[in-house]
């Protein structure tokens, strides 16, 4: 079955750092596109970063220049690396996968696998 498992979310001080990382099973998930994605509590769930199968990259405007998306088609593993982390970054952030297809991976309403969230709180 299709699993997606996020970890290495936590608490840091305005300017911190934390690395996501999302391990995938159940599927050949070197065929996917990957995502992270985040989400507030009373508030849309919003794409954070995209990685196609080629290792390509997409960054929404907010994350770019801090946040570095990564992949190791390998190990079935992405990982986000979050750097200087603002208090506007705390979420409840989610790994997404859909099979690429051809598709452009940083068209972030076209996810359908879902992990179960980290929680990633900074405070000022």
């Amino acid at each position: 079955q299709e699993q997606l498992v996020e970890s290495g979310g936590g608490s840091v001080q305005s300017g911190g750092s934390l690395r996501l990382s999302c391990v995938a099973s159940g599927h050949a998930w070197s065929s996917f596109c990957m995502a992270w994605f985040r989400q507030v509590p009373g508030k849309e769930r919003e794409g954070v970063a995209a990685i196609d199968v080629d290792g390509e990259t997409t960054y929404e405007d907010f994350a770019k220049g801090r946040f570095t998306i990564s992949r190791d088609n390998a190990k079935n593993t992405m990982h986000l690396q979050m750097n200087n982390l603002k208090p506007e970054d705390t979420a409840t952030y989610y790994c997404a996968a859909e099979y690429s297809s051809g598709y452009y991976c940083g068209a972030f309403d076209m996810y359908n696998f879902w992990g179960q969230g980290t929680q990633v709180t900074v405070s000022s």
